[in-house]
């Protein structure tokens, strides 16, 4: 699979291109058993990557809200839970 850069450091858009790799492998069914696992973990890995990356853009852009002028403000975003 080549690069084996950490899931953290990877940005949304190249940790999706590597997930999408690993579906087309694994879907191929070209791929030996235990290498299988290895890239099934690591897709697992990228998969909540992306789905975490996804969730705060959302909490991003819940808020941006238009003010009483209709002008764009933006108010912090909270990142506890």
């Amino acid at each position: 699979m080549g690069d084996q850069t950490s899931v953290e450091n990877l940005s949304f858009e190249d940790a999706l291109k590597e997930l999408e790799t690993i579906v087309e492998k694994l879907e191929g069914g070209d791929v030996e058993l235990e290498e299988s696992i290895k890239i099934y973990e690591r897709g697992a890995a990228l998969k909540a990557h992306c789905l975490g990356k996804l969730k705060n853009a959302q909490l991003k852009v819940e808020q941006i809200v238009l003010n009483q002028d209709g002008d764009v403000s933006a108010t912090p975003v909270s990142t506890e839970s």
